[in-house]
C-alpha cells in the first residue's frame, strides 16, 4: 500500500522515488492465531494453577497474554509510519510520516547532494544524504542490503540528473 501523495505537476520531472515502510515478519493472521495459542495456553496452565489452589497465577497469566497483545498492537501500529525520498529536475525532498501523521519534510538542492552509506556495512550503518552542511539519515528502516541498493540507486539518479544538466 503507497501511502504517499501522487507528485504534483509543479513538482517537476521525477527522476527516482522510494517509499520506504518499516517490515513487519509476523501477519495479522499470524498474530491472531499467536494470541490465540498463547492465550489457550495461557488458560489451561492457568486452570491448572487454579485447580491445585494457586488461583492468583490465573490473574497473572491472563495480564501475560494482554500485555503480549498491547506490545503486539503498539509494533503494527509503529508500521504505519513511512518515508518518500524523491528526486525531481528542480530538489530532493524526503517526506517522513509518523504512526500519529505528522509529516516532516526536508528540500534539499541535488547539485552538491553527497549520498553517504557507512562502511563496513552492518545492521547499525546510516545513508546520510549531505548538501550544503545539512545532513539528513534516510532508510532507517532498511536492512543491510536494501541501503546499499538503495544508496546505489539514489547515486545513480543523481548521476543522471547532473549529466541533463
Amino acid at each position: 500500500m503507497n501511502n504517499a501523495a501522487a507528485p504534483s505537476p509543479d513538482d517537476g520531472t521525477v527522476l527516482f522515488r522510494a517509499v520506504i515502510h518499516p517490515h513487519r515478519s509476523l501477519s495479522p493472521t499470524g498474530f491472531r492465531r499467536l494470541i490465540m495459542c498463547v492465550g489457550m495456553l495461557s488458560l489451561v496452565t492457568g486452570l491448572g494453577f487454579y485447580l491445585s489452589g494457586a488461583w492468583p497465577v490465573i490473574g497473572f497469566m491472563g495480564v501475560d497474554v494482554a500485555l503480549l497483545y498491547w506490545a503486539f498492537k503498539a509494533s503494527y501500529r509503529s508500521g504505519t509510519s513511512f518515508e518518500t525520498v524523491e528526486l525531481t529536475d528542480q530538489a530532493l525532498k524526503v517526506e517522513r510520516v509518523d504512526p500519529s501523521n505528522r509529516r516532516q519534510v526536508w528540500t534539499l538542492p541535488p547539485a552538491w547532494l553527497r549520498v553517504h552509506l557507512d562502511d563496513p556495512l552492518k545492521p547499525g550503518s546510516q545513508i546520510t544524504l549531505t548538501s550544503h552542511g545539512r545532513h539528513l539519515v534516510v532508510g532507517s528502516d532498511l536492512s543491510p542490503d536494501e541501503r546499499r541498493d538503495f544508496a546505489d540507486a539514489l547515486r545513480n539518479a543523481l548521476e543522471r540528473w547532473r549529466g541533463v544538466r
